[in-house]
């Protein structure tokens, strides 16, 4: 009887192994997100807006370092003739407006990073739901993501659909460009 039993198990498990399971046809899609973003409008836009900031902020910290500049040059020719106790003092002066100078420097560059963090973070989980929607309309099973954080090994070129998206997207952005806050508060100052 045990042994009746164990050929049953044996063969309905073999029987059951040679079934193949019922597989769909996917349709399958893959964005390479690098060339995405340097398509983008509005990532084009962010960045930009982010280099101005830096340039400007980079010219006012440039003014401060050139006027100390000066003033150490003035300070080492007058340094003999004016005494050591002058020196001491002016000395230690400057350093200390050396040293505020570099952490206004950092200070700047933090600030830069994290404002810019922010907005590419929305901007980032924005194109996400943009990306999802479009999957959802075209009907694809799966979109995959290529770039830096490369998630696709191996996929035929048929499947790349970058140029529609950032087609799509910058037509999304085209049609409700987003405005900086602090710029429209200006223009309504004016």
């Amino acid at each position: 009887m045990k042994k009746i039993v164990l050929l049953a198990t044996i063969a309905l498990t073999i029987i059951s192994c040679n079934e193949t399971p019922k597989t769909k046809d996917f349709k399958t899609a893959y964005v390479d997100t690098g060339k995405m973003m340097e398509q983008y409008t509005e990532a084009k836009q962010l960045d930009e807006k982010y280099k101005t900031k830096g340039e400007v902020m980079g010219r006012e910290l440039e003014v401060a370092a050139k006027n100390l500049k000066a003033e150490m040059n003035s300070f080492q020719q007058n340094a003999v003739a004016k005494g050591q106790a002058w020196a001491q003092q002016k000395g230690a002066e400057l350093q200390q407006r050396e040293q505020q100078l570099q952490y206004a420097q950092q200070g700047m560059l933090q600030q830069l990073q994290q404002e810019s963090g922010k907005e590419m973070d929305t901007l980032v989980k924005s194109v996400k739901k943009l990306i999802k929607d479009y999957g959802k309309e075209k009907g694809y099973d799966y979109i995959y993501g290529t770039g830096d954080a490369a998630t696709v090994l191996y996929a035929k070129d048929t499947y790349d659909i970058t140029n529609d998206v950032v087609k799509m997207i910058n037509d999304k952005f085209a049609a409700n460009p987003k405005t900086d806050k602090k710029e429209e508060k200006a223009a309504e100052k004016k």
